[in-house]
C-alpha cells in the first residue's frame, strides 16, 4: 500500500508543475528560466509542456487551477521570488487535500481498502 505522501509525489506535484509550466510559458518566460526557477531540468520543463509528464492524472478544481494561474502571474511578475514557491505548492496540495482528489487518487493508484482513513486528518480532512 502506498503512502498518501507517494501519491503526493508521483501524481499531485507533477500535475501542479506542469500547469505552473504552461502558464509561465504562456507568460512569456523560456523553458531553462522556468527550469531554473522551479528548480528542474529543461527537459522535463519540456515534457510538462508537450503533455508526457504530469498532465493526465488529476482533473483540478477551477479555484485550485486558479490558484496555480496567481502563484505563476506572482512568479513572472517578481512579486514572489523562488524561496516562496514551497509554501505556495504546500498551500495548493492542502487544497486538493481537501477536495478529496488526492483521497480518490489514493483508492485508485495506492491498492487502498475502499474504507480507508490514511491521508490524514489534518484541517478537518476526512478521507470518504
Amino acid at each position: 500500500m502506498k503512502q498518501p505522501c507517494e501519491i503526493v509525489v508521483w501524481y499531485a506535484i507533477p500535475a501542479i508543475r506542469s500547469i505552473l509550466s504552461k502558464e509561465l510559458f504562456n507568460l512569456g518566460m523560456k523553458q531553462i528560466e522556468i527550469s531554473k526557477l522551479l528548480d528542474i531540468t529543461q527537459p522535463a520543463v519540456s515534457q510538462y509542456l508537450s503533455d508526457k509528464r504530469g498532465s493526465k492524472e488529476i482533473d483540478f478544481s477551477d479555484e485550485t487551477k486558479s490558484m496555480i494561474k496567481e502563484l505563476a502571474v506572482n512568479l513572472n511578475d517578481k512579486k514572489i521570488n523562488q524561496l516562496d514557491i514551497i509554501p505556495k505548492i504546500c498551500d495548493i496540495c492542502r487544497k486538493i487535500r481537501k477536495e478529496d482528489i488526492l483521497c480518490y487518487l489514493h483508492k485508485e493508484k495506492g491498492g487502498v481498502p475502499e474504507k480507508c482513513n490514511s491521508c490524514g486528518n489534518d484541517d478537518d480532512f476526512e478521507c470518504s
